[in-house]
């Protein structure tokens, strides 16, 4: 397994924008608090750190979370209220799932699966999917989770096998990705 490499160039945006809101606080609207304001300029900051990705998008909203914590914005209790909801954690662990399908293969033989048994057309993977679907709601309750963690890797194995990528120009050859 490799790490992601950081590019620290990339953090210049969200620290720069996320400095000039924090350090703009003499100017603020008077009905705004100023745990308010300087969550207001964590948040920005953290959004632009989505957008420039100087580290993947769950470590830019780490950062994020942990330096509203460290600088008193809010406790710590507060910050980690979401991860007590179980949906988060049920569209978390889909997510997992999802990168243990491709990076075990595991996708690439379920599309196997589906191109031997299904394969004869494309509008037989289709339904095929469609199917894997219907089966898999109610196990997954959470169409995002459903769709990101289950059937989007074998969406994207499909298409690898097929060799469709827009990446390179192939994207027609079966419709997906």
């Amino acid at each position: 397994m490799q790490l992601n490499k950081i590019d620290y160039k990339k953090f210049i945006w969200p620290l720069l924008v996320g400095l000039v809101i924090w350090f703009c606080s003499p100017f603020k609207p008077a009905g705004i608090s100023m745990n308010a304001w300087h969550m207001l300029a964590i948040f920005a900051a953290t959004i632009i750190g989505c957008i420039t990705q100087p580290l993947p998008i769950a470590g830019v909203a780490l950062i994020g979370m942990t330096l509203s914590v460290l600088l008193n914005v809010v406790t710590i209790d507060d910050a980690t209220l979401g991860f007590g909801n179980g949906t988060v954690w049920m569209i978390g662990m889909a997510y997992f799932l999802s990168r243990g399908f491709i990076n075990t293969g595991l996708g690439r033989r379920v599309a196997l699966i589906f191109v031997r048994l299904f394969g004869k057309k494309t509008l037989g993977l289709a339904y095929s999917l469609i199917g894997v679907d219907l089966v898999t709601a109610p196990a997954t309750p959470s169409n995002t989770a459903r769709a990101g963690g289950i059937v989007y890797p074998i969406i994207e194995s499909l298409a690898d096998t097929f060799g469709s990528s827009p990446k390179d120009g192939t994207e027609r050859k079966i419709g997906f990705s």
